[in-house]
């Protein structure tokens, strides 16, 4: 494979993820239920589609190949996780609020410099992200301007204290 000598079009966005689930209204107590996504168009019992906002689709479900299946075994390739990026740090609070109230398992939340994130798992076991970007300014480099992210646990009680609007 040849190294490509022109950079993608910076206006290329990933427009949104297509999931394969075990059950429809599991899935969907979970992307609606818990995150708050509204649901755009359904197909019976074997898809639907949501979205933030009134676009057409963020998040895909389907079972046509995977009805009442198990996630991929460990070791294996696949999805590690997709990522909902949330327009401010007072959003992505209300998120972790979401998930505390609905007693959701977080695997881990950090701070990267550049975004603060929490990680969880849907119901299908598909790793879930959930993060703010920090304003570019904001973006942590070295010397010569050179952006340098790191991984440090995330302050909690700040994020929550910005729901609240007290931080």
């Amino acid at each position: 494979m040849s190294a490509m000598t022109e950079p993608i079009d910076p206006r290329v966005r990933i427009g949104h993820v297509h999931l394969k689930v075990a059950d429809l209204e599991r899935s969907l107590a979970f992307y609606a239920g818990v995150l708050g996504f509204e649901l755009t168009i359904r197909y019976g019992s074997q898809a639907a589609f949501l979205s933030a906002g009134g676009y057409h689709h963020h998040i895909g479900l389907n079972t046509w190949e995977s009805q009442g299946g198990s996630p991929p075994a460990p070791g294996t390739t696949g999805l590690y996780h997709h990522a909902i990026l949330y327009p401010s740090r007072r959003e992505l609070a209300g998120a972790l609020k979401r998930l505390l109230a609905a007693d959701w398992p977080i695997t881990g939340a950090s701070d990267h410099g550049v975004s603060e994130a929490i990680y969880l798992d849907d119901p299908d076991g598909n790793g879930v992200e959930l993060y703010w970007d920090r304003p570019p300014s904001e973006w942590p480099r070295d010397a010569s301007g050179e952006l340098t992210m790191f991984t440090l646990s995330l302050n909690v009680k700040g994020l929550l204290a910005a729901a609240e609007g007290t931080e």
